[in-house]
């Protein structure tokens, strides 16, 4: 079974039901370590040494974040900029990652109609997501769907139970021997048919 690490990062996490929600039913999960980047570096002072090996006891990596002004809280971001390091993730003798799986999941306040060439956000999630999946591939992993839920403002009790239970069907699916071709023309992990039989 691949080890998954959920690196989580909500500034706000106690105010976020949604994400309290995903988190906490997932918690437990045999071989998912949930690593909170806010509980731990509360005060920005990464442990470079301690988080590379962390990275290198998990198969999948996954970005968890609130969709902040179209990207990831500060603190994700410094991760990726101190912990990422040239001839370690990636360049000439960068093979760290090399065959990994890494993907987001995010959760957005405005729904998905609003993420097109016609709504208030004029692009989608996955053309705002590209920074993070050059990433992935500049470090020589492979980038998945995200799993997404979205219209958190709005979200109904049973949407997000719905939600959670696909988030833990979605890190079930992940464990087991999938490939990025059991992907193809899916533009969100919620998408697979696997996760939508509740």
């Amino acid at each position: 079974m691949k080890k998954i690490l959920v690196l989580f990062a909500h500034p706000k996490y106690e105010k976020s039901k949604v994400n309290t929600a995903l988190i906490e039913h997932i918690r437990g999960k045999q071989n998912v370590t949930i690593h909170d980047l806010y509980e731990q570096y509360h005060d920005f002072h990464i442990d470079v040494k301690a988080e590379k090996e962390l990275l290198q006891q998990h198969d999948i990596i996954i970005w968890h974040h609130p969709f902040y002004w179209y990207s990831c809280p500060p603190l994700l971001k410094q991760w990726i900029d101190m912990v990422l390091e040239f001839n370690w993730a990636y360049g000439p003798e960068g093979k760290a990652l090399e065959g990994k799986i890494c993907l987001n999941a995010i959760t957005t306040g405005a729904s998905k109609a609003m993420y097109c060439s016609a709504g208030i956000n004029s692009f989608t999630v996955r053309q705002f997501l590209r920074p993070f999946e050059q990433t992935a591939n500049l470090c020589n992993m492979t980038y998945f769907p995200p799993f997404a839920v979205m219209g958190t403002h709005r979200l109904t009790d049973d949407i997000l139970e719905q939600s959670k239970i696909k988030y833990g069907k979605a890190i079930d699916l992940l464990q087991s021997n999938v490939t990025l071709d059991d992907f193809d023309q899916v533009s969100f992990l919620n998408d697979v048919s696997q996760l939508n039989t509740i």
